[in-house]
């Protein structure tokens, strides 16, 4: 554990906590993409399977159970609880164009081929990409609500923290994760054109909105 892995799930729980918040306090998940929330909820489960087969330590499980619990939660509302508001019409994104490429590449590329790390790594893919069908529906409808911006913010500052820790690891620890480098360097260079948009207008009051 370092300050850059601390501060990227302080980050993460962030992002989790702000979107829960939003669907809660407003009763819609208007501008919120439900495909993308299937996706990281599909990532969490794949990923922390070993909660029934390993035990680290109780941060380490209990911030495993509380994304697992949260990506639920957060489906729960938007195809559920919230059902009316959800924008299903704007949330067009292929997802099978994710998830069929992604599986593939991960029975081909990962570090051991056994279940468990064959799926691990369909979440590390899985997850970097996980976030397109949000950016594609905000660019779809031509602007976000400040509250989604501060989400996807947050979500973005995790992975870039990670990738620092990445690099804090190798330099201190000699630990290097080809996988997790690459899909994280994937996953930060989708949200450049955010942070940017996110800097530029968002802060400054502005509504932010992506190029169609």
């Amino acid at each position: 554990m370092n300050v850059f892995r601390l501060t990227g799930d302080l980050s993460h729980l962030a992002a989790i906590i702000i979107l829960l918040l939003k669907i809660w306090k407003t009763r819609s998940c208007a501008g919120i993409s439900g495909k993308s929330q299937l996706l990281f909820a599909l990532v969490f489960t794949t990923r922390y399977l070993d909660l029934f087969t390993s035990f680290i330590s109780f941060y380490n499980t209990s911030m495993k159970l509380i994304y697992v619990a949260c990506s639920y939660a957060t489906v729960y509302l938007i195809y559920m609880k919230f059902k009316a508001t959800y924008g299903g019409n704007h949330d067009t994104f292929r997802v099978e164009f994710l998830v069929v490429p992604v599986g593939g590449l991960s029975f081909l590329v990962n570090h051991d081929f056994s279940p468990l790390e064959i799926l691990w790594t369909f979440s590390i893919y899985l997850e970097s990409v996980a976030i397109l069908p949000q950016l594609f529906m905000i660019s779809k409808t031509g602007e976000a609500e400040t509250i989604t911006t501060h989400y996807l913010f947050f979500l973005g500052l995790y992975r870039a923290l990670y990738l620092i820790n990445w690099i804090w690891r190798y330099y201190f620890e000699g630990f290097f994760d080809l996988i997790a480098v690459v899909a994280g360097v994937v996953q930060t260079i989708l949200y450049c054109d955010f942070f940017y948009l996110y800097v530029t207008k968002v802060l400054k009051g502005k509504k932010l909105s992506l190029p169609a």
